[in-house]
């Protein structure tokens, strides 16, 4: 099977989307505040009983974010930040934690980074990354990429944006994906690969096909066996 048909037509592929995930309600973030002094930026972070490892990291506390975009973070209060991307949300939380200590250093990262992929691939199943840049193509080939009966010009994409369930198909045959704003996966998307027509004619074909044989052999046996005790 052949993907990228049409790549011999186009020079370079300029990415029109400067792509950064936005944090959304249920997600689960894991943010760190530290300085040079550590005592001094502990009530930034609470204890939740979850660490990871590395020094700087074992006061890292896990938020989740409420349906409404809003965390309850120490000191600071309750933050909406539904809508940031990590970059903004780490320059906001500066800017905050700034008034109390001095050059604070926050590091954020999205803990569920989670992908669902179904369908004609080689394994189905949940996947997670641990990058922002997780594309189309690095879930399929993580789910043991397209099976020959893969409808490839015709993958389903089910996103959750701000409460609104959209589905979208990609031609993954055709260069002009690699711009289009689901190449990049979003934390919770899913993808449902379809069974192209012949897949399905075979199945509908073979199924009692399949079954008469079973039927026949069965006959068969009875047959043999009652002539054997003959």
């Amino acid at each position: 099977m052949i993907y990228y048909q049409n790549i011999a037509n186009i020079n370079n592929i300029e990415l029109t989307n400067s792509y950064e995930i936005k944090i959304q309600p249920d997600d689960l973030l894991m943010i760190n505040v530290t300085c040079d002094d550590l005592e001094i930026s502990k009530p930034f972070n609470i204890n939740n009983g979850i660490q990871s490892g590395g020094a700087n990291q074992q006061n890292s506390s896990i938020y989740l974010v409420d349906v409404n975009g809003f965390v309850n973070f120490p000191v600071l209060g309750s933050l909406k930040i539904g809508g940031l991307t990590r970059t903004e949300l780490m320059k906001t939380l500066t800017n905050k934690v700034s008034q109390y200590i001095k050059n604070p250093l926050i590091v954020v990262t999205i803990k569920n980074y989670k992908v669902t992929v179904q369908g004609e691939v080689g394994s189905p199943g949940i996947y997670t990354f641990d990058t922002e840049r997780f594309t189309l193509v690095d879930a399929l080939i993580k789910a043991g990429d397209l099976k020959i009966q893969a409808k490839r010009n015709n993958i389903l994409i089910i996103r959750q944006t701000d409460g609104i369930v959209t589905y979208n198909k990609v031609d993954i045959t055709k260069t002009d994906f690699i711009n289009s704003p689901f190449y990049y996966l979003r934390q919770n998307d899913m993808v449902y690969v379809q069974p192209n027509r012949m897949a399905i004619q075979g199945y509908a074909n073979g199924r009692p096909t399949t079954l008469a044989y079973s039927i026949l052999g069965g006959i068969i046996t009875y047959f043999v066996l009652t002539s054997v005790k003959k």
